[in-house]
C-alpha cells in the first residue's frame, strides 16, 4: 500500500484528489482492521468525525480556504478534554467524573486547522509510566511486535500513528511520555520547550514539568501540527509562548550552519550497543563528530523522580483516601510514597533545579543541536521486570527514561527521529534532537535533514494491509477490530 505524508494528505484535500471523507473512511478502515491487536484507543467518534470531514470537503466546494491539516485524522491521548466526553486519564477513578465542558485548547487548534477528531488513545494511569501497562483498559501493543509495550505513558498515541490509523496524534511528556513512545514504535515526536504551548484543558501529572505535544508519521507534519499548535493562551499561566514562531519554512534549510554534538558520559554508558549504533547513524547524516557533556545529568534524574513523586502524590492524595484500590497496581505504591515524601526532598530538587537549568542553558552557547538516544534499549516485552544495558541489570519500568528524565528536568525542546538498528528484531530506537528552549526550529532543522537522509523514518509495521485502505493510509496495517465504546471491566 502506498503511503502519504501529512502534506500529501492536506494537498489531496485542498486538491480534490480526496475528500476528507476519504481519507477518514481509510482511518477508520484502519482502525477497525488492527486495533484489537494493537490497543491504541480507549474511545472512538466516528460518527463526529464524518461530520467533521464533511465540513471540511462543504469548505472547498464553496471555494473558501481550508487550514493548514486540512482533513488530516487525529487522535489524543485520553489525558485531553473532549467536549461531552469524561476525561479518563487512564484511571478508573475519573469514570464517574462529569463530561468535559470544551475541549482542550490544543484539541481546538488542530479542530481549527481543520483536522479530524476520531478518538482517544490508551495511556499509563495518570501519566504515571513508561510501558501503557493499563490494568484497567489494557496495555497498547507495540505494532512492530506485539508483545512488547508500545512505551509510555503516552503508548496509545505512538502505537496509533506506528499502526498506521491516524498520521497524527497528541500526547504528553513529563519525564519522557513522547520520548519514550516514539522510539519505542518508530515515529515521530516532539516534546516542546517547557511552557511553549497551552496544557489548558489535559489533567495533569505533575505541574511543573508536564509538556504536551505531538506523535506524527513524518517530520514535515510534525513541524505543521506544531505549528498549529502554537500561539500564547491567557487562561493559561503555565503557558510561557507569547508569539507564534512558525517552524516550517525554516525546515529547507537543513543543518547547514548549524553546530551539532554528541551527547557523551551519561549518555553512553547508558545506552545499548544498538541505542549507541543509532546515535552514530544520526552523527554521519548531520556531520557531527564532537562529543558533549552533558552536566549533571544523574542528579537530575533524581530530582526529576522526587519532584513527580510529590507533585503526582499531592495532586492525587483525597483520591488514594477514598479510592486507593481502584488504582493501577503499577503505580500506586509510587503515589503513595511520594504522597509521604518530605518536604525538604522536594524543596532540595527544586534549588538543584534552578542551578541545573543555568549550566544546561550554557551548553547552547557552543551547540545548537545535541544528539542522544531517546531510550536505553529497544522495546522490552510486556511484563518484563528487568532490562540489561551493557551488562548491568536494571529495573525496566522507571529505567525505561533513564536518558530522557534529565533532559525534561531542563526543559528543553526536543525532536524524537525514528531510526531503526540491527540486532534489535525489526524493533527501532529514537534519537533524542536537543535544542535551547525555545528553539524547536532547530531540533526540527536537523530532524528534516535526517529524514532527507534517509536515516529517519517511519516503517510500515508487519501487520496485514487495511482491506479497504486503497492506497490512502500513511503506513501499513492490519489485524481485527476496534472497540466502539470503552473499554468495561
Amino acid at each position: 500500500m502506498s503511503t502519504l505524508s501529512i502534506p500529501q494528505i492536506t494537498q489531496a484535500v485542498r486538491s480534490g484528489e480526496r475528500s476528507a471523507a476519504e481519507v477518514l473512511a481509510a482511518s477508520i478502515a484502519q482502525i477497525e482492521a488492527t486495533d484489537e491487536r494493537i490497543n491504541a484507543f480507549t474511545g472512538t467518534r466516528f460518527e463526529a468525525a464524518r461530520a467533521l470531514a464533511a465540513q471540511v470537503d462543504a469548505k472547498r466546494a464553496r471555494g473558501e480556504a481550508l487550514g493548514p491539516l486540512a482533513g488530516v485524522p487525529f487522535a489524543v491521548k485520553n489525558l485531553f478534554d473532549i467536549a461531552g466526553e469524561v476525561t479518563l486519564a487512564g484511571s478508573k477513578v475519573n469514570r464517574t467524573n462529569p463530561p468535559a465542558h470544551e475541549d482542550a485548547v490544543l484539541v481546538q487548534r488542530l479542530l481549527a486547522a481543520d483536522a479530524v477528531l476520531v478518538g482517544s488513545l490508551n495511556m499509563d494511569e495518570y501519566a504515571y509510566g513508561f510501558t501503557t501497562e493499563n490494568t484497567h483498559y489494557g496495555p497498547s501493543h507495540n505494532p512492530h511486535k506485539l508483545g512488547h509495550t508500545a512505551g509510555g505513558s503516552s503508548g496509545g498515541s505512538g502505537a496509533a500513528v506506528a499502526a498506521g490509523q491516524v498520521p497524527l496524534a497528541l500526547g504528553s511528556d513529563t519525564n519522557g511520555s513522547i520520548r519514550v513512545p516514539s522510539s519505542f514504535c518508530g515515529v515521530w515526536g516532539l516534546k516542546p520547550t517547557f511552557g511553549r504551548l497551552s496544557r489548558r484543558g489535559s489533567y495533569p501529572f505533575v505541574a511543573s514539568i508536564d509538556h504536551l505535544g505531538p506523535f506524527a508519521s513524518d517530520l514535515s507534519g510534525l513541524a505543521l501540527s506544531y505549528d498549529a499548535l502554537q500561539g500564547h493562551d491567557a487562561l493559561d499561566p503555565g503557558c510561557f509562548a507569547t508569539a507564534v514562531q512558525a517552524v516550517t519554512p525554516s525546515l529547507g534549510q537543513g543543518v547547514q550552519g548549524l553546530r551539532v554534538g554528541l551527547l557523551g558520559g551519561y549518555f553512553v554508558e547508558h545506552a545499548s550497543a544498538a541505542a549507541r549504533e543509532v546515535v552514530a547513524q544520526a552523527a554521519a547524516a548531520l556531520g557531527a563528530s564532537a562529543t558533549v557533556e552533558w552536566p549533571d545529568a544523574e542528579q537530575a534524574r533524581a530530582a526529576a523522580f522526587i519532584t513527580s513523586a510529590s507533585e503526582g502524590g499531592a495532586l492525587h492524595l483525597q483520591r488514594l483516601r477514598a479510592h486507593a484500590a481502584d488504582f493501577e497496581p503499577l503505580s500506586v505504591d509510587r503515589f503513595i510514597s511520594g504522597a509521604l515524601q518530605p518536604a525538604a526532598w522536594y524543596v532540595r530538587a527544586q534549588r538543584f533545579r534552578r542551578v541545573y537549568r543555568d549550566k544546561v542553558h550554557a551548553l547552547f552557547r557552543d551547540w545548537d543541536v545535541l544528539i542522544a538516544p531517546a531510550t536505553p534499549v529497544a522495546a522490552p516485552a510486556l511484563g518484563s521486570e528487568w532490562i540489561d544495558i551493557n551488562g548491568q541489570r536494571f529495573p525496566c519500568r522507571p529505567s525505561i527514561g533513564l536518558l530522557t528524565q534529565p533532559i525534561s528536568f531542563a526543559g528543553c525542546p526536543v525532536v524524537a527521529a525514528p531510526m531503526w538498528p540491527s540486532g534489535t528484531e525489526g524493533l527501532p530506537i529514537g534519537v533524542q534532537l536537543i535544542a535551547a528552549p525555545w528553539r524547536e526550529d532547530l531540533a526540527l532543522r536537523a530532524g528534516w535533514a535526517l529524514e532527507q537522509a534517509g536515516a529517519a523514518f517511519l516503517k510500515p509495521a508487519p501487520l496485514a494491509p487495511s482491506p479497504s485502505g486503497g492506497g490512502l493510509g500513511w503506513g501499513q496495517g492490519g489485524g481485527t477490530q476496534t472497540r466502539q465504546q470503552q473499554r468495561k471491566e
